[in-house]
């Protein structure tokens, strides 16, 4: 194979799809220089906060057991609150996912009686067994935490009026979701985060702001903690961790909100002084140094699919020209066979497991089954190429990640050449 075209026939993808996936690159040249742009602001971002704070070879040195006096643990906490600009941060193995480091962050900082507000809408599926709106053991409904919403506009926009009228003296935390999860309404921005942030503050300054951060982190060169957010959670097999974290995810924020989560992970007393690393802190670092380049790629994966799937007759949210804020992909297929297709196209696309078919299953934290297609070197990573989405109307798939430019854009071609090849395309 000397050529691209002879690469490209070897993966599967004819000429036919690749000639059309040139034809949108064509007028993509522009944006993809601004993304590099983002990118390189966010990496000179990083490593200063990984030169401030001398990270060194030692940094790297396993612990086991309690993991007291855990240098390089400590000192890559202190990276990350440099990073997203807070005052402390809890960056740890021992936390499985996100759904984990937001269960954390939320049950570390909701008593008995108080409220928990969320202000865009319904959160991810996974999240409400947390809260009690699918019944569940150890939910924050089981231990007397009552739980209000306020859905977003028809375009996307905070219900400032809605949210005015909701906060009540119970309600201790409001909860925001930036990316649209299994939902096909826009992501927020973090511009629009801090001013929803700002307006609650305006009402009751005591109000703990959270921001569910997955899938957003460095797709700007802020962070929604730059704009005030009391918390920022997320996970480490997702942007942060750049394809290299294993396990982990994150809570950046004010000292007394950390100080709680870290108590709630480990035990009252002991907080952050325990938890060892068990010798993937190399990993850990890596991850974030390479995120804001692998962050890059995969949006450039993600803007070109939209355009891509949008030339082709299909809904996409965003569209092929709204701005991005965060690496998801939501396209509207219109059926389960069309899932299906697109799915198989992404995992024959990827360097494990390409050879195998995804089909629908049933999955702990959601209502509906779901498919996902994820031939990962980290299980589950959604930082590397991925789809996935739940079996039900309108039948959209979700699409993220790549670890580079070039792998996001074999998947894309692929997906469509699944499609083609199953008659699933508009006439």
């Amino acid at each position: 194979m000397t050529t691209l075209e002879q690469m490209y026939s070897a993966l599967g993808v004819s000429q036919q799809v690749c000639d059309l996936g040139q034809s949108v690159l064509d007028g993509l040249e522009t944006r993809f220089r601004e993304i590099d742009r983002r990118a390189e602001i966010n990496q000179g971002k990083v490593l200063y906060a990984m030169q401030k704070n001398k990270v060194s070879a030692a940094c790297f040195a396993a612990t086991t057991g309690y993991g007291y006096d855990d240098e390089g643990r400590d000192r890559l906490e202190k990276v990350y609150a440099d990073v997203f600009h807070t005052q402390a941060a809890l960056v740890r193995p021992q936390i499985t996912c996100g759904t984990h480091a937001l269960t954390v962050a939320l049950s570390a900082n909701l008593l008995p009686g108080d409220e928990l507000l969320s202000v865009s809408g319904l959160p991810y599926d996974t999240l409400q067994e947390v809260i009690g709106l699918r019944p569940s053991p150890c939910s924050l409904a089981e231990y007397g935490v009552s739980y209000r919403q306020v859905d977003l506009l028809e375009d996307g926009s905070f219900d400032y009026e809605g949210i005015r009228k909701a906060i009540t003296d119970k309600t201790k935390l409001v909860a925001v979701q930036r990316s649209k999860g299994y939902a096909t309404r826009p992501s927020l921005s973090v511009e629009q985060i801090g001013e929803m942030i700002a307006f609650v503050k305006s009402i009751r300054p005591d109000i703990i702001c959270m921001v569910d951060n997955c899938y957003g982190e460095f797709v700007q060169t802020i962070e929604p903690s730059d704009l005030g957010a009391d918390m920022v959670v997320g996970s480490l097999i997702k942007n942060p961790g750049g394809g290299l974290a294993p396990i982990g995810g994150y809570i950046c924020g004010t000292k007394q909100c950390v100080d709680r989560c870290a108590y709630r992970l480990s035990a009252p007393g002991l907080g952050q002084e325990v938890g060892a690393n068990l010798g993937i802190l190399p990993s850990f670092y890596q991850g974030l140094f390479l995120a804001p380049t692998v962050v890059a790629g995969a949006l450039k994966g993600a803007i070109f699919a939209a355009n891509l799937y949008e030339r082709l007759g299909f809904r996409v949210v965003p569209n092929g020209q709204e701005p991005r804020y965060d690496i998801i992909q939501a396209v509207e297929l219109g059926s389960e066979s069309a899932m299906r297709a697109f799915c198989k196209g992404i995992q024959s696309a990827a360097p494990v497991d390409s050879y195998v078919d995804p089909i629908p299953g049933d999955m702990p934290g959601y209502d509906a089954q779901v498919i996902m297609a994820a031939g990962a070197f980290v299980q589950g990573s959604s930082i590397e190429l991925s789809a996935d989405g739940p079996i039900r109307p309108p039948y959209a798939v979700y699409f993220q990640g790549g670890l580079t430019w070039c792998h996001a854009k074999l998947g894309i071609l692929l997906s469509v050449q699944k499609l083609a090849d199953a008659g699933l395309l508009p006439k």
